[in-house]
């Protein structure tokens, strides 16, 4: 006969065993799904169609994210370099100077830079970016549209259910290939990169 206290150990000791491998057995499950989650959800990330875009400003404020994901990027093909550029100056400005007062970014995201009379470049500085598309709207209203919004998906989490996308009111959020993650407005279907 075998005595009760061996008995007891040795069901402490199968207690201990079937813990260990159900743990286990619950943790490969578990790290098996969230590996098939990210690279299910690696296939397609959110972007926004430049060709949709209304310039609501909405992208500034319904991002999860803050400052937003949403950034201006320059489309520099289509640029015109003009000394006058809608998406940098403010519509009355009197003096193309760039001082604040005369500029239309709330944040002063977009640099200056003389080229040769009367030719300017233009540069979008991504950290002081909030997306506001104040620019994009200027650069379409008095420009050839070449500040145009995108998800810079460095920042942007990819979230299932895009709070931008929920907010947006033209419909321009929509899920693309990982492969092509950046759309255009202007060149037909080629992306930018």
């Amino acid at each position: 006969m075998s005595s009760p206290n061996k008995d007891k150990a040795g069901n402490r000791r199968e207690f201990i065993r079937n813990g260990i491998r159900y743990s286990l057995a619950i943790g490969v499950v578990g790290a098996g799904g969230i590996l098939a989650f990210k690279s299910t959800s690696g296939n397609t990330v959110w972007q926004l169609d430049p060709a949709k875009c209304v310039h609501c400003g909405r992208c500034a404020t319904s991002c999860v994210l803050t400052p937003s994901a949403v950034k201006c990027f320059h489309v520099y093909d289509m640029c015109g370099y003009c000394d006058l550029c809608g998406g940098y100056f403010r519509p009355e400005v009197k003096n193309l100077t760039t001082g604040a007062e005369n500029q239309l970014c709330p944040t002063a995201a977009i640099e200056r830079k003389f080229i040769e009379e009367p030719f300017f470049e233009y540069h979008i500085n991504e950290d002081l970016c909030i997306g506001c598309a104040k620019c994009v709207k200027g650069c379409d209203a008095f420009g050839n549209g070449s500040l145009q919004l995108q998800v810079n998906h460095s920042i942007c989490v990819n979230c299932n259910q895009c709070a931008i996308a929920r907010d947006c009111p033209s419909d321009a959020f929509s899920r693309v290939p990982a492969s092509k993650p950046y759309l255009t407005k202007g060149f037909g279907d080629e992306s930018a990169g």
